[in-house]
């Protein structure tokens, strides 16, 4: 049955075999490749020692970095800004300017004005155009964050440290008007492996990347297995949980507002070189450039990861993400993101290209359209 004949109804729920009530009624997807609206490249900032949040003087200016978050800047961004903006602030200077407005840039400004300094943003790029806009949005605190053989000895507890103030102060903006951050439903799909398939050639370069997240067990939410009778799904197994997300446009919107309104300041600048910095007024600059600081600050230990987004058009009764043969698909108020990730981590490692591959958006649209088209009869009330 195709796409079409699961129709937009279902049941109230429907009762599991051990008598409890199984997943709600799933709106189907709808993955036709005439449904794509834009796609949308994004390179992840990646440093194998993790973010650099160090402090050095340059072109007279006491400068605090905050970037190379890989795939976990807006994940991580409250509680890195957070340890930027307190460096930024020793030594009692209250004139700060911020590079960057990114998620990065957007919570460190919001931290230092909030603890009473006077701080403009300088960017070439207003939130909607940064790379930041260009994120998938789902909590990730340490995807791609680090190479777990390269970090120091103390990373592993301020990423910890990071990760638990983010997630604290993001729940703050739950249930805000245009749902900025918010909570959806996922489910892991899961095929039994063909018998005799080729295990995948070596990479000519593979990075232990680090994985932080049992550190967190008791404040996120836990994935199950479900059973065979509690899902619509026609795979092997079925995970589910509840996952964070960040509808990043909103988001991006409600920080900015909330800089300005708070007496903050945005100007458009642009950097070519560190040098640059002695053109501005302040003493103190946090620097959070993102990718960009591989090319203004010479930053070799930046490598791109690639990541590319297919946005399809909107669907407000779809509640819920799912991962399904490597692509991921999340529900965001601004359209469908259906992202091809790879069979693990390295997936666009080391390839800067950000031209749009329509190629690799279709196909991910159909793996998703054909999963659909698999829903057996008997279950399609479910969706």
């Amino acid at each position: 049955m195709g796409l079409g004949g699961l129709g937009m109804t279902g049941l109230a729920g429907c009762a599991a075999t051990s008598g409890t009530m199984a997943v709600p009624p799933l709106a189907p997807l709808r993955m036709q490749a005439e449904r794509i609206t834009r796609i949308s490249v994004c390179l992840r900032p990646f440093r194998a020692a993790g973010p650099r949040l160090d402090v050095e003087t340059v072109a007279n200016k006491r400068v605090v970095h905050n970037y190379g978050h890989g795939g976990s800047g807006w994940s991580l961004a409250w509680g890195s800004s957070t340890i930027a903006a307190r460096r930024a602030l020793e030594g009692g200077t209250r004139d700060v300017a911020v590079i960057g407005c990114g998620a990065l840039g957007l919570t460190s400004a919001l931290l230092l004005r909030r603890a009473g300094a006077r701080v403009t943003i300088y960017t070439q790029e207003r939130g909607p155009q940064t790379r930041s806009a260009r994120a998938t949005g789902t909590w990730s605190p340490d995807s791609r964050i680090a190479d777990a053989d390269r970090v120091a000895p103390g990373f592993p507890a301020l990423w910890e440290e990071m990760a638990r103030t983010s997630y604290a102060i993001h729940q703050t903006y739950v249930g805000l008007p245009g749902e900025p951050v918010s909570w959806s439903d996922r489910f892991v799909l899961l095929d039994n492996a063909p018998p005799g398939r080729p295990a995948p050639p070596p990479a000519a370069e593979t990075v232990h990347f680090a994985s932080y997240g049992g550190r967190l067990l008791d404040i996120v939410p836990h994935y199950r297995m479900l059973a065979a009778g509690e899902h619509p799904f026609p795979v092997a197994r079925v995970r589910q949980g509840t996952s964070m997300q960040f509808n990043v446009a909103a988001l991006m919107h409600q920080l900015t507002t909330d800089f300005l309104l708070e007496g903050g300041r945005i100007e458009a600048m642009t950097f070519h070189t560190p040098a640059d910095l002695g053109r501005l007024r302040e003493p103190v600059v946090v620097n959070c450039t993102g990718y960009g600081a591989r090319a203004l600050w010479k930053d070799e230990s930046i490598t791109p990861v690639r990541g590319q987004i297919t946005w399809l058009a909107p669907q407000p009764e779809v509640r819920y993400g799912l991962y399904y043969r490597h692509v991921s698909v999340l529900p965001r108020p601004d359209g469908i993101v259906v992202q091809q990730i790879g069979d693990n981590e390295m997936f666009g490692y080391g390839i800067a290209n950000e031209i749009p591959d329509r190629q690799e958006a279709e196909a991910a649209v159909a793996t998703i359209a054909e999963l659909y088209g698999r829903v057996p009869t008997r279950t399609a009330q479910w969706l």
